[in-house]
């Protein structure tokens, strides 16, 4: 994984992403769910341009854009696209692989699916917070890494959780992941039958 592989467009991005890592410190998780956004469409917070909460957007492909949501939530976010486009992929979800009982520290809970299965859960789970806004996920100290072991089946499926844009398919998942936020997108029952 190389910033090259994120200047791609942003909803091949997201499918890419599927499978790569992200660490901080001690705890590390296999991505298994994002979403794009786009400053061509409404649900991206670029498409009102330029201002000091966006500005990170707008940013060179690999920075990380960590907002609050509804004032509590840290949501991470990888800056794709070239440089003065307002894109970025959303992390939903994680399956995490590394430092889990510091996870389960964290987020007070025993059960490993319920620990990183939505973006406000894996930010605390991981220990981001909005302080992080505008690093480099290359040099840290949140690090992004490429995919490991075999190359997942991905689904697609609209974005979860917005008013704006709900309709547009941008929202990819593992297949079979039970670490992927609910609710499933469609074909996912049926992968965790076979899986």
């Amino acid at each position: 994984m190389t910033r090259d592989d994120l200047t791609g467009p942003v909803v091949d991005v997201a499918r890419d992403l599927i499978g790569c890592t992200i660490r901080h410190g001690q705890t590390t998780g296999v991505i298994v769910e994002t979403e794009a956004y786009h400053e061509s469409e409404p649900a991206c917070h670029a498409f009102v341009g330029r201002t000091a909460r966006t500005v990170t957007l707008f940013d060179r492909p690999g920075t990380a854009y960590i907002y609050f949501s509804y004032g509590m939530h840290a949501l991470l976010n990888v800056v794709c696209e070239r440089e003065g486009v307002g894109a970025a992929v959303l992390i939903r979800a994680l399956e995490p692989v590394e430092g889990i009982e510091l996870m389960r520290e964290r987020r007070g809970l025993l059960r490993d699916e319920d620990l990183c299965s939505g973006p406000g859960k894996l930010s605390q789970a991981l220990g981001v917070g909005l302080d992080l806004n505008a690093t480099d996920l290359f040099a840290g100290p949140i690090r992004l890494g490429p995919p490991i072991g075999e190359p997942a089946q991905v689904l697609c499926g609209t974005r979860i959780g917005i008013t704006k844009a709900p309709d547009l398919p941008s929202r990819f998942c593992t297949a079979g992941s039970r670490h992927v936020s609910r609710p499933w997108p469609p074909g996912a029952r049926d992968a965790l039958r076979a899986a």
